[in-house]
């Protein structure tokens, strides 16, 4: 068996018969000496002889490579072409495959460059934007420039990205970055283009990007340019509302791309507000700790820490305890003295908040729990209530609408929770939305922040992303009973009720 890498060539291809033959004559004929190599031309139901003339082209070529021409039976579009060849690729067990236009827009020549930094990086772009004034120079009209770079500012700004071109039809993918992806749920438009590119970013490839010579001929344009803008620019927008969980989309749900809870601790958020909240050197219960971003800081304020959650973290050295417990099973055995309980971000995940609220309640009373912290999302949000609107209410990886929730909450609907399993109801914080997650620790985001804090004193209800509510613990009756029974026998007589009220009144 040969040690190369397998490569394929997928020649995509739509009315192509003026312009194949010459694209497959510039293949190099010298990669076989890195790569065992195949040919394919995935022809799109062309009405003229493209199939023809490529499997003519081929049989007499001098190419030292296997090859094939497939037709498809109907038409599958630019995206949908791409699926059956990316497909091909995958099955075949190639280890990278390179796109290459029939029409002849963009270089063969530069195949080995461009395979190479996909096996590099798992994908690569070639770049008519890499040199300056190449693009121009190689005839590319002014308004496609215009266009083209326009949309490149817009898209590295959405998506955090630094390419030079967003819009090149010369790419290379490793079989292996394919296979991360789900591509095949993709357009069959256009705009697959940006769609493959944006679920292998989100993947946690780093697209490469080689200089590439700009070549316009008298090949004829099929793309709509408005619906394409249009378009390109929508599944960016659609990226980043998944990544703040306002909109899901399940082609950027890529596997691997959301681990443990991010760090909320250095902007107002639950547990910046808990932080502030639990006094020095108390003993805290922490449920649903996640990995300790909290703990490690109440450590810091002297505090022992008892973590709780699903999962054990890979370090619990944030924990001075930490306990592997489903809450949906209630609370875990504990034998130590609590101060606190925090609870930020979990009443809505499990099956039945309201058995969870009771034995809370009880395990307070037990234990003569000073005060319980806890959050959670608000269903109510600005946001929300306009998606509502129109007609949205789309679950995603994380936000109000985390796929993982299986219970919504308004301000009233979880003070009316704890009040029912007799918790006394103090402060209400409003809580901003997580800006500089969603953003980035930014300027901007730190601005948003500061807007939404404003909006919450105008409209708590509307304009809060979380609530976070403090919870004093349910008093014990017997514990009042024997009060009032110590007080009666402190007082006369006379000062005392008629036994035949209290008799009554039982």
């Amino acid at each position: 068996m040969s040690s190369k890498k397998r490569l394929l060539i997928f020649v995509i291809a739509y009315m192509a018969e003026k312009h194949i033959e010459w694209v497959l004559g510039r293949i190099p004929n010298d990669l076989d000496d890195e790569f065992d190599v195949e040919i394919a031309v995935f022809d799109d139901a062309s009405t003229d002889r493209t199939s023809e003339v490529a499997t003519r082209a081929l049989a007499k070529s001098a190419l030292p490579y296997a090859s094939r021409v497939l037709s498809n039976p109907r038409n599958q579009g630019y995206g949908g072409n791409q699926k059956l060849g990316y497909q091909y690729a995958v099955a075949g067990g190639f280890d990278a495959v390179v796109m290459v236009h029939g029409d002849g827009q963009y270089p063969p020549e530069e195949i080995r460059a461009i395979v190479n930094c996909a096996l590099e990086h798992g994908a690569a772009f070639g770049s008519r934007f890499a040199t300056d004034g190449g693009a121009i120079a190689g005839g590319m009209p002014k308004y496609k420039y215009l266009g083209n770079q326009t949309l490149t500012v817009v898209q590295n700004g959405l998506l955090d990205t630094d390419l030079t071109e967003f819009h090149s039809g010369f790419r290379a993918y490793s079989t292996e970055a394919l296979r991360s992806i789900p591509f095949s749920l993709n357009s069959n438009d256009f705009h697959f283009d940006t769609e493959i590119f944006i679920q292998l970013t989100r993947a946690g490839y780093h697209i490469g990007e080689i200089a590439i010579p700009t070549h316009y001929g008298d090949e004829e344009c099929r793309v709509n340019g408005l619906d394409y803008a249009r378009n390109v620019v929508s599944q960016s927008l659609r990226s980043k509302l998944h990544d703040m969980g306002l909109f899901y989309e399940r082609k950027y749900d890529v596997e691997g791309r959301d681990g443990l809870y991010e760090s909320k601790i250095d902007f107002m958020s639950p547990a910046y507000i808990a932080l502030g909240k639990i006094p020095p050197n108390s003993t805290v219960l922490d449920l649903g700790s996640s990995d300790g971003h909290l703990a490690r800081e109440l450590r810091v304020k002297g505090c022992r820490v008892i973590g709780v959650d699903l999962d054990t973290p890979q370090d619990t050295s944030a924990f001075d305890h930490f306990i592997e417990f489903n809450l949906d099973n209630g609370l875990p055995p504990i034998d130590e003295d609590i101060d606190v309980v925090v609870m930020l971000d979990v009443i809505e995940h499990l099956r039945s908040p309201e058995n969870f609220a009771e034995e809370l309640a009880q395990f307070c009373r037990d234990r003569k729990v000073l005060r319980v912290h806890v959050s959670t999302g608000n269903i109510a949000f600005a946001i929300t209530r306009l998606g509502l609107l129109v007609g949205q209410f789309n679950y995603g990886p994380r936000g109000i609408l985390d796929m993982t929730h299986t219970r919504l909450f308004t301000s009233r609907t979880l003070r009316r929770l704890f009040r029912q399993v007799g918790f006394s109801i103090g402060d209400i914080d409003g809580v901003p939305a997580p800006f500089p997650l969603a953003l980035g620790d930014s300027k901007k985001a730190r601005a948003l922040l500061k807007a939404n804090q404003l909006a919450i004193k105008v409209s708590p209800k509307l304009f809060s992303f979380q609530f976070f509510v403090d919870l004093q613990a349910p008093a014990d009756l017997n514990q009042m009973l024997r009060q009032s029974h110590i007080h009666a026998g402190s007082t006369t007589e006379t000062e005392q009720p008629p036994l035949s009220l209290v008799s009554d009144a039982g």
